[in-house]
């Protein structure tokens, strides 16, 4: 007797991408072509080191973005922008970017059988993303600019020819990233009373605030979070109140000093009762080495933006309060940066000795 197939657990509970997972909250119909790498559905990870710093009680997570398909959470709104540039019958798209975006919609872009064109600032992109998007096949054309001035000239081009763009003006990105919200309610039981945020561009502070109001007006939650949006101090146009020119700094993610959903992004500090503010690079990489060699959490420097301002602003959070930092992206992004910094423990041309071994390892 031939006994019947076991059907694998996994099999049965797959994760299926964002847009199955929360069809019902996006723009989607049954005729849409979901271009999917199944992101989304990255950990909430508690981080006991950071919460004993604040004390009082409270409890801090990280939304680990790091963990989708291309290593960031741009992945999230590009399976919805590629997904409705190719159901309006897009044949490519173009970006502006400092390195995820660039990523996420050249391998979107691949996935769902279009073109993918990429400007960046020559010279500040990391390696780990430059790669990336140079792999999966897009054309990338680097600029003497800055990104303020890519991304204005990518909207030129968008609309003089039959290009799809796919920065986060394209408000199917939000609609994407807004899903990151849906999963920190949905792993924690409720909203957090705080959600920490990287501020680059603004569309992901603007998607997060989408994400949990949809889910207050649903009773999904019954609250909303103080929205804390946090730049870097040399590119930081929202706390300063004005467009910074030449903005700079080690988090290449966030260097941007005019960003797109400024309006937007003001809306929701607002709304949430929340604040912008700045940290400086040294707190940056402090934050970056401290979730790496205390918490075992390898994120690229911009995604420390988060925790670092958490750290700096934590006599502001009420005693026993949750807190969510979002880190945006995967520490291999920018493999220099981590070198650079971990230079200490490394220990080249060492020969191949036990003795001199032994001593550099400290053992007794």
């Amino acid at each position: 007797m031939i006994s019947s197939p076991v059907v694998p657990v996994f099999a049965v509970r797959a994760w299926p991408g964002l847009i199955e997972a929360y069809r019902p909250y996006l723009p989607v119909t049954p005729e849409t072509p979901v271009i999917t790498l199944h992101e989304g559905n990255t950990p909430l990870i508690p981080v006991p080191t950071i919460a004993a710093e604040m004390g009082r009680g409270v409890q801090v997570f990280v939304k680990y973005d790091g963990l989708n398909p291309t290593g960031s959470f741009k992945d999230r709104g590009m399976t919805l922008a590629v997904t409705k540039a190719k159901e309006a019958g897009a044949q490519a798209v173009i970006c502006a970017s400092t390195g995820n975006t660039s990523a996420a919609a050249a391998a979107y872009a691949r996935r769902g059988g279009l073109k993918a064109y990429v400007i960046i600032p020559d010279g500040y992109v990391a390696m780990g993303k430059l790669a990336q998007a140079l792999l999966y096949g897009a054309e990338v054309i680097a600029i003497q600019g800055n990104f303020d001035q890519a991304l204005e000239i990518v909207r030129d081009l968008s609309e003089m020819y039959p290009v799809t763009l796919v920065n986060s003006v394209n408000p199917y990105r939000l609609e994407g990233q807004k899903t990151a919200a849906f999963e920190v309610v949905d792993a924690l039981g409720n909203a957090p009373d705080w959600l920490c945020i990287p501020v680059g561009n603004a569309g992901n502070i603007t998607a997060y605030w989408m994400g949990f109001c949809q889910y207050h007006q649903e009773g999904r939650c019954d609250r909303l979070p103080r929205m804390m949006g946090f730049q870097a101090a040399g590119a930081s146009p929202l706390v300063q109140g004005h467009v910074v020119s030449h903005p700079e700094t080690v988090a290449t993610a966030i260097r941007i000093g005019n960003p797109a959903n400024w309006e937007r992004a003001i809306a929701v500090q607002h709304a949430s009762q929340g604040s912008f503010s700045a940290v400086t690079d040294a707190e940056i990489l402090r934050a970056y080495q401290k979730l790496a060699s205390q918490e075992g959490i390898f994120c690229e420097p911009a995604s420390a933006a988060s925790v670092a301002g958490l750290l700096k602003c934590k006599d502001q959070v009420p005693e026993a309060a949750t807190v969510v930092c979002v880190l945006t992206g995967n520490g291999l992004k920018d493999p220099d940066t981590a070198i650079q910094q971990g230079s200490d423990h490394f220990h080249p041309g060492v020969p191949a000795n036990l003795e001199k071994i032994a001593e550099i390892m400290q053992l007794p």
